[in-house]
């Protein structure tokens, strides 16, 4: 019997085996940006951080400032980029610990460039052009007036070019192709005027899976590293899931023909039968919508779930399953033994995504580390649109021009 209510297994050879696939997809000389973002989609950014470095990856990305100094707290060097943006009261704690910003304003530089020159450091910035995602980023018609402001800003320095592709579908979208060429477009102006410098990505999980924007220096995979693609790409076949999410039974209860299970009574049993409950509910990952619709995996036997599911709890019929016992292991999503059940079926009967899924599972459920202990990849260095040392950051600068 596990010591643990619940908790989450994450298999760190799994992760290692995923980088090295993203790795041979994007090139060996080709810089991953692993994106640890939302405590790393569920999995628990700090380990996954540590152990992605140890693997070779050669920077991270985050959503936010805090989660970038989470980082720095616990001893990661690597550069770390917040592919979002900041408000005004994040910028001095990011800035002391070395943290490089996606910026995409006017307004963000002339508020970057006065919190640095006040702290007498340089800021790091990666300048965000959007060209169809529509939530953060310069346009494209203003993103060469931007990149002069940036270069003219005291205490700012330009270490990337970015954008964010729309659709979960990469090169097999249209779209994708078109945000591509406007993003290749202002590329060209930049070289023109002799503003572009530092590294330049585009590629996220599908785009990297398909192929799309090929030849950059710098990709960002997020959910492809912990084994998930959005539905029908390819390569998805290549990847292995890293987490499984477990239970162990904490009650047993015959009930009769004409019992009801959960909140609302919206399972009546049909016959006799036994129905476990499992210390886990929607607070901890289990999807309110699987009431009635999910399956959980026990003795090597799918068991149906019944009743809501409820934050604490979710009750399963076990009636057909001999032997069980308090203490058995369930498993909500993930593998048991020969028997799987993947985050992709599960995502699809609570009629959501795999992310959603992952992202979902709280602070309460411990995650349990396994494997780790080989390193499959050689470290990247930062020799492709080579930087300072950490240490320079935080050291005075006059820009150069």
């Amino acid at each position: 019997m596990s010591h643990h209510r619940a908790w989450a297994q994450i298999d760190l050879d799994a992760i290692a085996h995923n980088i090295a696939v993203i790795r041979r997809r994007a090139g060996a000389r080709v810089r991953i940006m692993l994106v640890v973002k939302a405590d790393a989609y569920g999995h628990g950014a700090v380990a996954i951080a540590h152990h992605a470095v140890r693997c070779g990856v050669g920077a991270l990305g985050v959503g936010t400032s805090a989660e970038a100094l989470e980082l720095r707290e616990s001893g990661l060097r690597a550069p770390i980029l917040v592919l979002g943006t900041i408000v005004d009261e994040e910028a001095a704690p990011a800035l002391r610990h070395g943290v490089e910003i996606g910026i995409h304003s006017s307004d963000r530089v002339q508020m970057l460039a006065k919190v640095a020159k006040q702290l007498g450091c340089v800021a790091r910035v990666h300048l965000n052009i959007d060209t169809g995602m529509g939530r953060l980023g310069v346009l494209p018609e203003r993103a060469i007036s931007l990149l002069e402001e940036i270069r003219e800003a005291t205490n700012l320095d330009l270490r990337g070019v970015m954008t964010h592709v729309s659709s979960a579908k990469g090169a097999l979208d249209p779209e994708s192709s078109r945000q591509v060429q406007a993003f290749e477009a202002v590329l060209a102006a930049a070289r023109r005027r002799d503003l572009l410098q530092g590294w330049i990505h585009v590629a996220n999980s599908a785009a990297i899976f398909t192929g799309l924007a090929a030849g950059y220096d710098t990709v960002r995979p997020g959910i492809s590293a912990y084994g998930i693609l959005p539905g029908g790409l390819p390569g998805a076949q290549e990847l292995k899931t890293a987490m499984t999410l477990c239970s162990q039974i904490v009650f047993l209860k015959d009930v009769p023909a004409g019992a009801n299970v959960g909140y609302d009574s919206t399972w009546t049993a049909s016959a006799g039968t036994r129905i476990a409950t499992l210390p886990l509910g929607y607070n901890d990952g289990v999807s309110w919508r699987l009431g009635n619709r999910g399956e959980v995996l026990v003795r090597g036997q799918r068991a149906p779930v019944i009743g809501r599911v409820s934050m604490d709890y979710t009750t399963i019929d076990v009636g057909h399953i001999r032997d069980v016992k308090v203490g058995d292991q369930a498993v909500l999503f993930g593998s048991a033994g020969t028997q799987d059940l993947s985050l992709e079926e599960v995502a699809r009967k609570a009629g959501t995504i795999p992310y959603e899924i992952t992202c979902s599972v709280g602070k309460r459920v411990p995650r349990v580390y396994v494997g780790g202990e080989d390193m499959v990849l050689p470290g990247q260095s930062p020799s492709i649109g080579a930087r300072p040392p950490l240490d320079a950051a935080l050291k005075p600068h006059t820009p150069s021009r």
